[in-house]
């Protein structure tokens, strides 16, 4: 597999970030210069300017709770704290308290570095366990300390350059300096608490029992991966908890469940959690750390997955090391043998898609709905250019279409598409144009953070009379509805794209092979009139997603789960 190349090399993207530092510094290197050897009091001030207003906008966004750079702006405040003294020095106005005050802020400011470290060093244990608490430690607000260290430059140069009493920088640094220092004392004390919590973790949940645990670790932001599956868990009836490995992760499952959430980032650290009572560890997607988890043969590992889709991710070799698979249907045990992964039939346990328990099923045919409404749900590019099956470089043509049919677009793009600036462009276009014809027309299009937050997938599905989409695992969702969909085939021809997606028997696909669409009139005619593979879908449906009776659906998985229980 080939990953994409990167927009930058390594020295040019390291220079880009750097840039404002390295100006920052350069200009406050000019002040200093300025200030030593100007004969005018003013030769100094304009470069000195410039480098706060420079060091202003890189903090633009702290203000309203964003990020701080502390270590890449280190330099540049120690160089304008020393154009203040040398200033003052060669201009005659400097002071004990001024002289005083410039050093005071000077360490507060190089005592930064360390304070960062123990900042980095609290971190939660646990969250909603009994016995530990319900609310996890808090990191200290190191962006408060590190701003007010730049306020007390700021009233330094400031009483430099006017007749302003020194004392007043003091003032303002020695109050810099305490914050910092009550900042550091924090950190302390709440990376003991975390020692103390660490301690006691295994006793602790020891003294819960948990019958299970569920181990996620994933980027930032995909959350749906997790959270698709808690309900269900929770509906188990039994105790578990969620190992996280990440605090991006721990702050995300933390706002989806009242469940035990335990952070554990490191291989030797999971020893800690793994309980006498537990039995089972399920995992909802193939991450390389779930191994630091499935090494204990105590357990029976149970992979759930995050959805039922062709692509190449859905029929990896790593699924072997699981005993067991849940899948939706027949489908998903079969695609593992058509693309050569050889695994036993004990491996796999058939449960449905329990998901798809609130997908109203089709009561008309398409073609009996005047105006329908279509539900474009594109895919992203993948991690890997031969898993990369988005059909959005060609997606404002084919919503234009369905835009001048008088249809009207529900627009869901894959979160992981703002990854791509390429992407993200034609997301803008597609909203754009939904925006400019429901203002012009108006047309009901939902888009935005309507589609993408507000509604679930299910709501998108809900909402929609047909769907267009991409080789994803929504497809076989949307399959449930027993309405029809468009596959866009961008990673093969048409007339091949069947034998490498199965799924594909189901839909109307549409060619977009290169780049370019092709026949796209004839599709959205069959797709939005006759539809010749209405009873397609409907056997397909089973295949893919179970012959489970719909009124047991969903309790099929859980008496399967709970086998292992």
């Amino acid at each position: 597999m080939t990953t994409a190349k990167p927009a930058r090399s390594g020295f040019s993207g390291w220079l880009s970030g750097r840039l404002p530092a390295l100006t920052t510094e350069a200009l406050a290197l000019v002040a200093l210069l300025l200030a030593a050897v100007g004969s005018s009091p003013l030769w100094a001030l304009p470069a000195a300017v410039l480098a706060v207003g420079l060091l202003a906008w890189t903090w633009r966004g702290a203000l309203r709770g964003g990020p701080v750079s502390s270590g890449q702006t280190i330099v540049s405040r120690i160089l304008l704290l020393a154009g203040a003294y040398v200033f003052s020095a060669v201009h005659g106005s400097l002071g004990p308290a001024l002289a005083v005050g410039v050093g005071v802020a000077a360490l507060a400011i190089l005592g930064e570095p360390l304070l960062m470290a123990m900042s980095r060093s609290v971190y939660p244990v646990a969250a909603n366990l009994p016995g530990t608490g319900v609310r996890p430690l808090l990191r200290p607000n190191t962006r408060r300390a590190v701003l007010v260290n730049g306020a007390a430059v700021l009233v330094a140069l400031v009483t430099s350059f006017t007749e302003l009493p020194g004392v007043i920088a003091l003032v303002v640094a020695t109050a810099a300096l305490g914050l910092v220092g009550f900042t550091g004392w924090q950190a302390l004390t709440r990376v003991g608490a975390r020692h103390g919590s660490e301690a006691k973790l295994l006793a602790t949940l020891t003294a819960y029992e948990p019958v299970f645990l569920v181990h996620w670790n994933a980027p930032a932001g995909t959350a749906y991966q997790i959270a698709m599956w808690l309900p269900y868990l929770e509906r188990l009836g039994k105790k578990y908890f969620v190992l996280v490995r990440s605090e991006a992760n721990f702050n995300e499952v933390v706002a989806l469940t009242m469940a035990p959430v335990i952070l554990r980032s490191g291989l030797t650290e999971i020893d800690d959690v793994i309980a006498p009572s537990l039995r089972a560890a399920f995992y909802v997607n193939t991450a390389t750390r779930n191994n630091h988890v499935i090494r204990y043969t105590n357990l029976t590992h149970i992979q759930l997955n995050h959805g039922d889709s062709d692509k190449v991710p859905s029929h990896n070799p790593v699924f072997r090391m699981y005993d067991k698979n849940f899948v939706a249907g027949q489908a998903a045990v079969d695609r593992f043998a058509a693309n050569g992964v050889s695994m036993p039939a004990e491996m796999f346990a058939i449960v449905g898609r329990p998901q798809v328990e609130h997908v109203a099923i089709a009561t008309e045919p398409i073609s009996s709905i005047a105006k329908p409404r279509v539900l474009y749900a594109p895919t992203w590019a993948g991690f890997y250019t031969d898993s990369n099956y988005s059909s959005l470089p060609v997606g404002y043509e084919i919503i234009k279409a369905m835009v001048a049919r008088g249809c009207s677009v529900v627009f869901r793009p894959h979160p992981y598409s703002q990854r791509s600036a390429d992407l993200t462009r034609e997301c803008e276009r597609i909203r754009a144009l939904l925006a400019e014809d429901r203002k012009v027309n108006g047309t009901p299009h939902v888009f935005g953070a309507k589609a993408e937050t507000e509604m679930s997938v299910v709501d998108c599905f809900n909402a929609s009379d047909v769907m267009v989409s991409d080789v994803s695992s929504v497809v076989a969702d949307y399959l449930y509805s027993e309405k029809p969909f468009a596959m866009v085939a961008v990673s093969a021809p048409a007339a091949t794209f069947t034998d490498e997606f199965p799924l594909g028997r189901a839909a109307y696909v549409i060619d977009a092979y290169g780049g370019r669409v092709r026949g796209l009139d004839v599709i959205l005619d069959d797709l939005l009139g006759s539809d010749p593979l209405a009873s397609t879908r409907r056997d397909l449906k089973k295949y893919y997603l179970g012959d489970i009776p719909a009124d047991g659906y969903v309790q099929h998985f859980l008496d399967e789960a709970s086998r292992h229980l």
